[in-house]
């Protein structure tokens, strides 16, 4: 609400209005659950929320050997509820850790990416003089795929003695606090996801032009709906998110400020402070996250792997 200051008297009101595209103040919807979803209890492992809506930790769980298929069922249900779970001082292979991945289906790589030690691990090796990849920015991964990622699974190898920390967002709440008229406005749009605007940051063009034909701009919806939960999720990015399909270029930029700017709120999110050997397991579908780069000169080492996934809708 704004406040005229007449030049002789006490303030007066006069009607408010909300800048257009910023982040409004005030109480959020905070909705962990899909609508019609039922809470159950897991049997198989200890769960500690991180956050309000996103982050758990697992405990009680050894990720070194196989699921047991109900193992794997309440640990895909954690997922969906949870969005990315957290794993103490697991300290497992790369073999191990690409085996566990593929309890949720088959993996991908990245060729713009260092290779670890196994075609299906993409390695960070961060200290000084090191390229700053995917550091400092909200995004999702690879969604300029025509199927991004379903998920990724991160293990840190080395961790700095302050900082390093990775924060997820929560797009599924991000969704719910856009005004009414937002939502009008993006209800069965559609926008232009590139990975050169993401990769050109840190990449000469010589680097970036083979993969022009490998990586063509695809377009996804700008809000997707989750495959196993229903639930509407805002599925745009910094990194890799270019236009809105059919918007004059003014417009679709204004947009899209506004759009990203949602995963910059701190009630959406959750920050994970890493020990060696701990491990994230995130929904790609369902959040974005942004490794924050406040180490210094000290060494990073991180390795993830990352599951296929399916075409947005």
């Amino acid at each position: 609400m704004t406040v005229t200051v007449p030049r002789t008297g006490t303030p007066t009101l006069r009607e408010a209005r909300v800048p257009q595209g910023g982040i409004h103040e005030g109480v959020r919807e905070l909705r962990r659950l899909p609508e019609g979803w039922r809470p159950q209890p897991y049997d198989l492992f200890e769960l500690v929320p991180q956050g309000c809506t996103i982050g758990a930790e697992i405990r009680g769980v050894d990720l070194s050997g196989p699921l047991a298929p109900g193992l794997r069922e309440e640990l895909n249900r954690a997922l969906l509820e949870w969005k990315v779970l957290f794993f103490r001082a697991q300290h497992l292979t790369s073999a191990q850790q690409s085996a566990f991945a593929r309890n949720w289906g088959e993996l991908e790589t990245n060729p713009l990416l260092a290779r670890g030690s196994t075609a299906d691990v993409v390695r960070f090796d961060k200290g000084a003089g090191a390229t700053p990849t995917f550091e400092n920015v909200w995004h999702a991964d690879v969604t300029f795929r025509e199927r991004p990622a379903l998920g990724a699974v991160l293990q840190l190898r080395e961790v700095p003695p302050f900082g390093g920390d990775t924060m997820w967002a929560d797009m599924a709440v991000a969704y719910d606090n856009l005004s009414q008229e937002v939502k009008d406005r993006i209800d069965g749009a559609t926008a232009v996801h590139d990975f050169i605007p993401g990769f050109a940051r840190f990449y000469a063009p010589e680097r970036l032009a083979p993969f022009q034909d490998t990586f063509p701009p695809v377009e996804h919806p700008v809000v997707r709906t989750h495959p196993e939960t229903g639930r509407p999720l805002l599925f745009v990015n910094t990194s890799f998110t270019t236009r809105i399909t059919g918007l004059p270029r003014e417009e679709s930029d204004e947009l899209l400020r506004h759009l990203v700017q949602q995963a910059h709120v701190p009630e959406y999110q959750v920050r994970f402070r890493w020990q060696p050997g701990d491990i994230a397991f995130w929904d790609n579908r369902a959040t974005q996250h942004y490794a924050v780069n406040d180490y210094g000169a000290h060494r990073r080492v991180a390795e993830r792997v990352a599951i296929a996934g399916d075409r947005p809708y």
